[in-house]
């Protein structure tokens, strides 16, 4: 990790937004970077960028097995690992299926965790490696209708804090990226699910400011570009010493300041009058 071009890059949520972005640039200053995605087909373009994209459900143990497999094949190492995968279910506690609920878990934090496994490995074997997480502001603060979505990230969050430890006797460095509000497929993706909950629902008043806000297209002008958190995905991939906590995006500093430092009481009244 001393050379700071040249690293042998695996990253999983690559073919859009932030990480996708971060691919790009990551390649634009010299290193080795493998792109995984379930969408292959949409990061064709990126062959012309030196990027290699692979095809990846990280919920899929057989396909992070070819993966790494193939890149030690090719490479002889792993340098650096960046958990990007992720996505966000919304809709009641008492509507969602708790097999919808095992799905957000199997994708955020358990395909997560089976793909650390089996890098981690060649990363002591080496002496040396990076592992970068992404949550979310979500890992730190909550609203309505994410009990799901914020129960992975508050996950990822312990779960990284414990693999950091760990870890560290190998010279292998964990990183949490914390984004706020990015411009993505989120808002889209999560007003449609809430419709499907809508119709038959107990939970209506809560929902319907939810699915306006998602289907007003101002929402998402006040959103950081995912290129801004892509520069901090590299500031973390390069830095000698990383922080152990990167936070970046809309709204992520302001409601995380208000939760901790002004409790709970003020955060849930304040949340509370936003979505109602």
């Amino acid at each position: 990790m001393d050379n700071v071009n040249g690293k042998v890059v695996l990253i999983t949520g690559a073919s859009s937004g932030m990480g996708l972005e971060t691919a790009k640039l990551l390649a634009q200053q010299g290193d080795k970077v493998y792109a995984g995605a379930r969408r292959v087909e949409r990061m064709e373009a990126l062959k012309s960028l030196g990027i290699i994209p692979v095809q990846m459900d990280v919920t899929k143990p057989e396909n992070s097995q070819q993966v790494v497999d193939q890149i030690i094949a090719n490479e002889g190492r792993i340098d650096v690992l960046l958990n990007n995968a992720g996505f966000g279910l919304y809709g009641p506690v008492e509507d969602v299926s708790l097999g919808d609920a095992r799905y957000q878990f199997e994708v955020n934090l358990f395909g997560l965790a089976h793909l650390t496994q089996l890098v981690l490995p060649h990363m002591r074997q080496q002496k040396s490696g990076r592992i970068i997480n992404t949550s979310s502001m979500g890992g730190k603060i909550y609203t309505p209708l994410g009990a799901w979505y914020h129960a992975t990230k508050h996950a990822l969050e312990g779960w990284s804090d414990c693999l950091r430890l760990e870890t560290k006797p190998f010279n292998i460095q964990v990183v949490v990226i914390e984004p706020g509000g990015v411009k993505t497929e989120f808002g889209d993706v999560t007003g449609k699910q809430l419709q499907k909950y809508y119709d038959n629902s107990a939970y209506q008043s809560q929902m319907l400011p939810f699915i306006k806000m998602m289907e007003t297209s101002n929402v998402m002008d006040n959103a950081t570009e995912p290129i801004v958190l892509a520069r901090v995905f590299v500031e973390a991939v390069n830095a000698k010493k990383p922080k152990r906590r990167y936070v970046k995006g809309a709204m992520a500093k302001p409601l995380m300041f208000i939760r901790r430092w002004l409790g709970d009481g003020v955060y849930d009244f304040m949340i509370s009058r936003a979505f109602s």
